[in-house]
């Protein structure tokens, strides 16, 4: 018989991950039923998606059991939703109350939650939301909250599978010890099959305040700098030829005002590696807009 966490490792794409999520949550009972399919023969088979559970009718034309089929019709329904999903598989010593009490996230509402166990869970979120939900949760804990967090994209494809990419990433829960909170953030599918290489560009993993942190500086950059400027700016970064950065290095900087000017040079931008501007760019999708005024005067701060 399959359990909630097998129907997870079924899925193919996000949205049959997160109908799968949604489904387990609603339903009291999960699957319907415990009636085994027959063995797979000339003349009949069990369902084509788990293989293990009867087909919904005895029809020619049914493909999959009535658990099967209700993900499947969910996920269709889903499928423009998934994109804008980034999922949390989460290993830590107490669950946050923020997974059942939305109400402790300012409002923030999962798209989907799956509660493993007394220290593993899985959470769907709207990409914009993950440094609201983050921040909300230190903000409730602090420093009594320890585990590792990571954090990854759906799939609209089929190869690598949701399940896969999911079994991969439980592979790595343990691999810190439980002495603080840390976060690792995969920013592209590709990313679960090497961790280790990006770990040693030190662009992977992070304690949590120095990845809120990261998401913070995102947030002020996307406000302070036009679309246009920040391509710009990452069209340098990503040059290279060394000697033509450092030539126009100072050309570029007279595009901005003095603000942003002095933003990026404490920063340090001019020094960060291919790796570090990579990431920082993914990290400004997942960040709300600030105000200009508001975005001024957090600069402000960090300068100082």
């Amino acid at each position: 018989m399959l359990s909630p966490f097998d129907w997870l490792r079924l899925s193919c794409t996000g949205s049959e991950l997160l109908a799968t999520m949604r489904l387990i949550a609603q339903s009291a009972e999960f699957p319907r039923t415990e009636e085994l399919g027959p063995p797979r023969t000339a003349l009949s088979s069990p369902c084509m998606r788990c293989w293990v559970y009867p087909r919904h009718t005895h029809k020619r034309t049914s493909r999959y059991c009535s658990t099967c089929k209700e993900i499947l019709a969910r996920a269709w329904q889903l499928k423009g939703i998934s994109p804008r999903v980034i999922l949390l598989w989460g290993f830590v010593n107490k669950l946050p109350r923020q997974l059942q009490d939305h109400s402790a996230a300012q409002g923030i509402a999962p798209m989907g939650v799956y509660i493993h166990d007394e220290n593993h869970f899985l959470l769907a979120l709207h990409y914009r939301d993950l440094k609201g939900w983050l921040r909300e949760v230190m903000l409730y804990y602090g420093d009594e909250l320890q585990g590792f967090i990571q954090i990854f994209p759906t799939t609209g494809s089929a190869t690598p599978t949701m399940g896969e990419l999911l079994t991969r990433i439980i592979h790595h829960d343990s691999r810190f010890p439980m002495d603080r909170l840390r976060v690792r953030f995969f920013s592209k599918v590709s990313q679960i099959f090497y961790p280790h290489a990006y770990d040693k560009m030190g662009v992977l993993t992070f304690d949590i305040l120095e990845f809120l942190s990261m998401l913070e500086m995102a947030s002020i950059f996307r406000a302070m700098l036009r679309p246009e400027e920040q391509r710009l700016l990452y069209k340098l970064l990503s040059a290279e030829d060394v000697g033509n950065v450092q030539f126009y290095w100072g050309r570029v900087m007279g595009y901005f005002d003095q603000g942003v000017r002095d933003m990026l040079n404490a920063w340090k931008v001019r020094y960060w590696s291919e790796a570090q501007a990579n990431l920082f760019y993914k990290l400004i999708e997942y960040v709300e807009l600030y105000q200009s005024d508001h975005a001024d005067s957090l600069s402000d701060s960090l300068e100082g």
